[in-house]
């Protein structure tokens, strides 16, 4: 028990700290509970405390500090159990703070919270004078921090002074280098305005005669444009009869054999048709039945009723594929992007291929389907349709410019039919002799 000086047994148990707990004796008093924390029993423990009983030493300082503190602070039990605890983990600190003096060499920290737990006489002294012992060594440490800032600052606007010096001289000697070029470019300026000038109006004569040149060699240009186009479209057309004169000479005949075959067969498909459709007998008709004049119960061509068909009745492309050798060619894109655009180029094709082969076993007519090579992202791998022929443009050649070439191609007085929306496309083929229909009228016909 420690005494006081007057002999008697003193306690600091009635000593009171009459201002906040310094921040490094709290750190350290909290650590001083929790290091015992762990050595005492559940029913030894605050209530509020036992929920942390089963923590760790760090995480319960770091979660339970301040319920440590407040237990500390007003449970003198758990103050006296934490003590014995603090007894016997630093036996050489109590000791001394038992005897009335604290070691020199100790912590004023560490001193200041044994005191604060022990509660010896005079604690109150010790825990004021670590506070101000730390708040003294954090001054001089400011302090300290505070010089080492000044002479970093100091060193700093030195440099600073020698760098804008020499940064000056260094510019003022660049400001006399320019001003020495100035005056040199100042004398050379007058000299260039003046060959400018007589430039300038040189270059005016000379811009005179290039546009003379220009417009000439523009009209040139278009004069050989033209002419380039021209000669290539008779070379793709010679190109194209060439081949198929090379085709029917390995088939043993030569192309205008063919056409007159061709005009031939349709000249006595034609007759024949017209007898069917007239009705003639062979002998029936008698040099007296050509003199005018009304006979008993024979109607007049006036009884009988002339009925026109609209061009988009699907019936005249009917009356027009009935012509005996009647060719029917076909714009396959511009006819299925008219009727069911949202189909993939593929399943257009097979539709519209599968639809005009009905067509062509219906009517006995010849069918060809032409489709833009370009559109094609590969080659296609495809089984024409019976009756069907199908035809793409070669590269550089559109599927118009592939319609024309077959309407060519064909002898003069055979019925060619061309089904395509595209004006410019009936236009032509008309010209040819052609018979254009409208996309939609094929296409009301084949549904």
């Amino acid at each position: 028990m420690v005494e006081t000086q007057g002999g008697e047994p003193g306690d600091g148990a009635a000593e009171v700290l009459d201002r906040p707990l310094p921040d490094g004796v709290r750190r350290k008093v909290v650590q001083i509970v929790s290091d015992g924390f762990g050595g005492l029993t559940v029913g030894e423990l605050p209530a509020q405390l036992r929920q942390y009983a089963r923590f760790a030493p760090n995480r319960r300082a770091k979660f339970a500090g301040n319920a440590m503190a407040a237990a500390l602070e007003t449970d003198p039990l758990f103050r006296q159990r934490i003590g014995e605890k603090l007894r016997d983990a630093q036996p050489e600190l109590t000791g001394a703070l038992d005897s009335g003096s604290a070691p020199a060499a100790a912590d004023p920290l560490d001193v200041a919270a044994a005191a604060y737990v022990l509660r010896p006489t005079g604690w109150v002294k010790l825990v004021t004078a670590a506070g101000e012992e730390a708040q003294r060594a954090d001054a001089e440490r400011a302090d300290e921090e505070t010089r080492a800032e000044l002479e970093r600052l100091r060193e700093e606007l030195a440099e600073a002074r020698d760098h804008t010096r020499h940064e000056t001289e260094r510019l003022r000697t660049e400001l006399d280098a320019a001003k020495k070029e100035a005056e040199s470019l100042h004398r050379k300026l007058r000299s260039a305005l003046s060959d400018v000038k007589r430039g300038e109006a040189a270059l005016r004569k000379v811009q005179g005669e290039i546009e003379g040149m220009r417009a000439e060699g523009h009209a040139q240009v278009s004069a050989a444009e033209s002419e380039t186009r021209r000669l290539k479209a008779r070379l793709g057309e010679a190109e194209a009869a060439l081949e198929a004169t090379r085709r029917a000479a390995r088939e043993g005949r030569s192309v205008e054999d063919m056409r007159v075959r061709l005009l031939l067969d349709t000249l006595l498909d034609a007759a024949q048709g017209l007898r069917r459709e007239l009705a003639l007998p062979p002998v029936s008709v008698r040099p007296a039945e050509t003199v005018d004049a009304v006979e008993p119960g024979r109607m007049t061509p006036k009884d009988i009723a002339a009925r026109a068909l609209s061009e988009n009745d699907p019936a005249i492309l009917d009356q027009l594929l009935a012509l005996p050798q009647a060719h029917l060619v076909v714009d396959g894109y511009n006819v299925t992007k008219t009727g069911y655009p949202q189909m993939p180029l593929e399943k257009q094709r097979l539709r519209l291929l599968g639809q005009l082969s009905q067509l062509a076993a219906q009517t006995g007519a010849e069918v060809t389907c032409v489709f833009d090579g370009a559109e094609l992202a590969a080659p296609v791998l495809l089984a024409p349709p019976r009756g069907v022929r199908v035809l793409f443009s070669k590269p550089g050649v559109t599927a118009d410019e592939l319609i024309r070439q077959l309407v060519r191609a064909e002898p003069p007085g055979r019925p060619v039919i061309v089904a395509s929306t595209d004006r410019e496309v009936a236009d032509g083929v008309a010209k040819a002799g052609a018979r254009p229909v409208a996309s939609a009228v094929l296409l009301k016909r084949l549904s």
